[in-house]
């Protein structure tokens, strides 16, 4: 119907529609995030995926505009993409390193990403189940973080000093506020718009754009909660260069 003909050339390239991502690996390889994720969360074992492999599909699934875990199987049909990947996940390692990725697989490997179920399994270890009895109904409740949480907070805390090491800065202006995401889970709270709801709290470095602190919440905990905690920890993930600290808040604060 369109005036002009196509003819498909049957080729081996592995062509990726995904080329925008591929700043963002280089980001970190140079900054330092996937060592940092190998040392500090350890969620995976001897055997299979390693936690840079999860990190690095995830984030990659949340900047191609993913909206669910399913979403990777549209990574992984992506040729040019994958073969980025697989070169990306070694940045840091040793030959040794590199051999041993291989045989972490006994059955081989075949894909470039973990499959949806390993996603879920691994993001389900960050999660403290015994937490729940100590909720109080009615009353604001926030969980206490176990290691591999507190791992991804220092993973992210080697991302702001990686940014900070080639290109410092001497002063920090933080925007810190919380969030609603409306959400029809059963099991979320109501806010105080009424409707059911997460309401995270970040913390934003004004001058470079740098998600600082990040703290996930049910939907009835107030903003303003435990937020001199929440300036604290994001203090602590500054550098020892930042000379001057300024913090802008709503009424919450």
């Amino acid at each position: 119907m369109l005036p002009y003909q196509y003819v498909e050339e049957p080729t081996a390239a592995p062509v990726t529609a995904y080329a925008g991502l591929f700043p963002y690996l280089d980001l970190a390889c140079v900054l330092g995030v996937l060592q940092a994720v190998d040392k500090q969360v350890k969620v995976c074992g001897a055997q299979g995926w390693r936690d840079r492999q999860h990190v690095l599909a995830l984030v990659l699934l949340n900047l191609a505009g993913g909206e669910c875990i399913e979403d990777i199987r549209l990574l992984e049909a992506d040729a040019g993409l994958c073969r980025m990947v697989r070169e990306a996940e070694k940045w840091g390692l040793s030959r040794a390193e590199r051999r041993a990725l291989q045989r972490r697989f006994r059955k081989g490997r075949e894909r470039a990403f973990p499959s949806p179920t390993r996603l879920y399994e691994w993001l389900d270890e960050f999660h403290d189940s015994t937490q729940a009895q100590h909720r109080v109904e009615g009353q604001a409740f926030i969980p206490a973080k176990n290691a591999h949480l507190r791992g991804l907070e220092a993973v992210n805390a080697a991302l702001v000093a990686g940014v900070q090491r080639h290109a410092p800065a001497s002063e920090a202006t933080l925007d810190i506020d919380a969030t609603l995401q409306e959400t029809h889970k059963q099991q979320a709270l109501y806010c105080y718009q009424g409707y059911r709801a997460y309401q995270p709290v970040n913390v934003y470095w004004a001058q470079t754009g740098l998600l600082v602190h990040s703290e996930f919440r049910d939907g009835n905990v107030p903003a303003g909660h435990d937020v001199l905690r929440i300036l604290k920890e994001s203090l602590e993930v500054l550098s020892g260069e930042i000379e001057q600290v300024r913090v802008r808040m709503d009424s919450a604060g």
